[in-house]
């Protein structure tokens, strides 16, 4: 009866918010837009029962586990190890200023306290704490936003019919009530959206399972904009921006581009943007995954990321016993020591004036340019025309001024003698007036 209740108290909640016919974003909104484009850098978190099974998040679907024997992992999930406030910190060390972690993978276990399901981590686990709970705590002590990764496509859930392109081996029956479902997931969604505080957005994944299907997407926006008007939606459908859509994010990919084949119907819309990538390849915890990414390549993908505009969301998936991997950890600290110094030319910075080049990218803040240069052998470096007039060329991080002649076409640098050539980024830091 509770249930029922409950239930039916969204639909209300849903069909009064869907009323309005376009989407007019709040000042709460607008200004958490504007702090996620400062921020430029977060920290992504892939973690679930599958990583019991240390292949990778899909497992599930990959080796066509039903869901009566995927049911038998939860049992195993015990994380004594984690220490939600270690995560934070390290994150933030890294630079980091925001965290997306996953609440409800594609199978559909949820690593929060639901009373929607019993297949979550309070009833299926001999763990039984609410790992969402004790994410959004750290975060909220040490000044990072929290932002909730949540599948729209449930390989487990019964009411996920008709099935989409994937889960059709999870042993469900071959029938199930649609509106059903999508009540379940609202029903989830104001429960994370009403019991951890302020949440700085959501991140949809799976809509791409059934691109047909009626999603109802304005009903589920509306109701997350009604309980949290500042919280962010995004969606990682691989699509143009929907209306209710807050930011726009390319998975492995910087935007505009299809290097890892999920960008292809992608257009760049005119949302904050963010890119997510791995440190190695997998998303979720794979204990063969070797194919680590090294510092200086992640290090250049969020200064990349950053002359295209947008965020970096790089990814760890933590092992089960709650500790996240010693490769990534070691990562994660050089890239901190690279923040450390280098962050002001990434951090409050919107795409520069020259667009990304084959040598690096260009970022700006007020009067400073920033010209990150991580493929330029010879120790002169020419850029083309800057809008206003250039008062001063520096070392960014010797702060030694670099002589410089500028022209009608641009202008040359003399680069140090002897640079690193091997260094991740090289910064001129470019004055104007």
């Amino acid at each position: 009866m509770k249930k029922i209740t409950f239930l039916t108290l969204i639909s209300l909640i849903i069909g009064n918010a869907s009323i309005a016919q376009e989407y007019q974003p709040t000042q709460e909104n607008l200004e958490n837009r504007e702090w996620f484009q400062d921020a430029k850098f977060g920290m992504f978190i892939h973690w679930g029962v599958y990583s019991v099974l240390g292949v990778h998040e899909w497992v599930m679907e990959t080796q066509s586990i039903d869901k009566e024997t995927y049911g038998k992992i939860p049992a195993f999930f015990n994380p004594t190890e984690f220490d939600a406030e270690a995560w934070v910190l390290l994150a933030k060390s890294a630079g980091m200023k925001y965290i997306t972690i996953t609440t409800k993978h594609h199978d559909g276990f949820a690593m929060f306290d639901s009373k929607l399901t019993d297949w979550d981590i309070m009833d299926r686990t001999v763990y039984k704490k609410d790992i969402i709970k004790q994410m959004a705590e750290a975060c909220r002590k040490h000044g990072l936003k929290l932002f909730l990764y949540y599948s729209q496509l449930d390989w487990h859930h019964n009411d996920y019919y008709p099935r989409g392109d994937t889960g059709k081996k999870a042993g469900r029956p071959n029938n199930g009530d649609w509106e059903n479902y999508l009540d379940y997931m609202n029903g989830q969604l104001t429960e994370l959206l009403t019991n951890y505080g302020e949440i700085g957005g959501i991140w949809f994944d799976g809509w791409w399972d059934k691109k047909e299907a009626d999603w109802q997407l304005r009903k589920t926006y509306d109701l997350i904009h009604q309980l949290q008007p500042q919280a962010m939606i995004g969606s990682n459908h691989h699509q143009a921006p929907n209306e209710g859509e807050d930011f726009q994010m390319f998975e492995k990919d910087l935007p505009g581009e299809n290097k890892g084949g999920f960008s292809a119907d992608s257009e760049v819309g005119k949302l904050p943007l963010e890119t997510a990538e791995t440190m190695a390849h997998r998303w979720g915890f794979s204990l063969q995954d070797k194919a680590y990414k090294s510092t200086k390549e992640l290090i250049q993908y969020l200064v990349k990321a950053a002359g295209y505009n947008s965020n970096f969301l790089l990814n760890v998936g933590p092992m089960p016993n709650g500790k996240i991997q010693p490769e990534f950890v070691k990562t994660l600290e050089v890239i901190g020591e690279w923040t450390d110094t280098y962050g002001e030319t990434i951090y409050g910075t919107r795409g520069g004036p020259i667009p990304p080049q084959s040598w690096g990218v260009s970022t700006y803040k007020a009067n400073k340019i920033y010209i990150h240069i991580m493929d330029w052998k010879t120790d002169n470096f020419f850029f083309p025309t800057i809008e206003g007039n250039i008062k001063s060329v520096i070392d960014f991080q010797s702060k030694k001024k670099l002589k410089h002649n500028t022209n009608s076409y641009g202008t040359l640098v003399e680069l140090p003698e002897n640079r690193d050539y091997d260094q991740a980024d090289f910064v001129l830091e470019i004055t104007t007036n």
